[in-house]
């Protein structure tokens, strides 16, 4: 069986209505979505993640959002980022601190978590990374999916800059997803990438 490890975007979860969607849209085709809580703090985050990757060994990724900066630097595993948010740090830092509600529920029963001068410093220490060692293998790794109606991100220089436009493409779309985008444009080339 082949499984995709979905990671989702600031203040989902792994129950987010787009790990659903994938999870049925390929259940048919034999592939198995793991779609885990990502931990908050950004420093836990990456390392439950390269240990995710390391358990699983995930035949492909699919990431939005925060979860697509995260795995950007998963290098050497096939990669889909919709939408990835390379400048977290600075989005928070505009955006407000304080409490903040989960989109979707959590396994541990959270039902908001705080935003402050740490999580923000964390976010930085990780972004530094972004785009560290690309190898040429890795380049051809990578898919980037960009929003053409996104006014929450847009990453797509720092994409194009670091891995070319040879995966690079855009969609009629926002920042998040719904099941006529997830149609339309991620599930195609997860089937492609997967051979399905």
């Amino acid at each position: 069986m082949k499984s995709i490890l979905y990671l989702h975007g600031f203040a989902g979860s792994g129950s987010s209505g787009t790990a659903t969607s994938l999870r049925n849209a390929l259940y048919e085709h034999g592939v198995e979505v793991i779609a885990p809580d990502i931990p908050v703090m950004p420093a836990e985050a990456m390392a439950f993640l390269r240990q995710q990757v390391a358990d699983l060994q995930p035949d492909l990724i699919v990431a939005t959002s925060m979860g697509a900066m995260y795995a950007e630097q998963l290098r050497g595993h096939l990669r889909i980022l919709v939408n990835p948010s390379f400048c977290m740090a600075r989005l928070l830092t505009f955006g407000g601190m304080g409490r903040k509600p989960f989109r979707n529920p959590r396994q541990d029963g959270a039902k908001d978590f705080k935003v402050d001068k740490d999580m923000i410093a964390q976010f930085k220490e990780v972004e530094r990374h972004s785009f560290e060692g690309i190898t040429p293998e890795d380049r051809d790794l990578v898919h980037g999916l960009f929003g053409d109606h996104d006014k929450r991100v847009n990453c797509q220089p720092q994409f194009k800059k670091a891995y070319g436009t040879t995966h690079f493409a855009t969609f009629d779309g926002e920042h998040y997803l719904n099941d006529a985008v997830l149609k339309r444009s991620v599930l195609p080339l997860i089937k492609q990438l997967l051979a399905l």
